[in-house]
């Protein structure tokens, strides 16, 4: 774990380099119990893909302390109960309108579109982060098979629900918005509601399995 200064007011603790469960495991870990620890001076904790960010209230304590404060706790950090992940079941209507991208997927990766279907809800998913829109799931590790480069240009309008893959993730658009990532197929359930607490249905560490509907 290395901890770097990240602006005035931040410090970012991080765990690797590269998006592995292994990764994951040590950031949600450490998420968990810094959020419990109330260290002094700590406004928010904000998790990611390899590291976790700490702002800080500068008139209430500075890198060096909190940086030191973090060190004392390393041990006990490590030691820390995972906590207990949630499981969804997502149904996904695959291919056709809802899935614009699907016959470009099926000729990147050469697979035929129910295979790709077969490949998409075959895998239990972690996730890794939730952001870009309210709610949005980065999803993964996606297997390799269905490997795809993002669009070149973004589209201007992804529906709301549409399920897409780009690299080796895959996610849910929350709302209607810009998005570069290839769409496969459309859910009808709502990741995130701002009417409902906690409004997110996912969060970090979540379990999610896709189901052809």
């Amino acid at each position: 774990m290395e901890i770097l200064p990240y602006g005035e007011n931040g410090l970012r603790l991080v765990f690797g380099s590269e998006i592995t469960l292994e990764t994951h495991a040590l950031v949600r870990r450490a998420y968990l119990y810094l959020s419990a620890a109330g260290l002094p001076g700590v406004t928010d904790i904000i998790p990611s893909f390899t590291t976790c960010l700490l702002v800080f209230d500068g008139s209430r304590t500075s890198f060096e302390k909190l940086a030191g404060a973090v060190r004392e706790r390393r041990g006990e950090m490590a030691a820390s109960a995972w906590g207990e992940a949630r499981t969804h079941e997502i149904p996904v209507t695959y291919g056709g309108e809802f899935g614009p991208d699907m016959d470009t997927v099926c000729a990147y990766s050469g697979l035929t579109e129910e295979e790709v279907v077969e490949c998409h809800t075959s895998a239990v998913y972690t996730v890794f982060a939730v952001g870009f829109l309210p709610g949005f799931p980065y999803l993964g590790p996606l297997d390799k098979k269905l490997f795809v480069p993002r669009l070149d240009a973004p589209r201007v309008k992804v529906p709301e629900g549409s399920v897409a893959i780009a690299q080796l993730q895959t996610g849910i658009y929350t709302f209607d918005s810009p998005g570069g990532w290839r769409i496969i197929g459309r859910t009808r359930i709502r990741p995130f509601d701002p009417e409902k607490p906690p409004y997110s249905l996912f969060a970090m560490g979540d379990q999610v399995r896709f189901v052809s509907a």
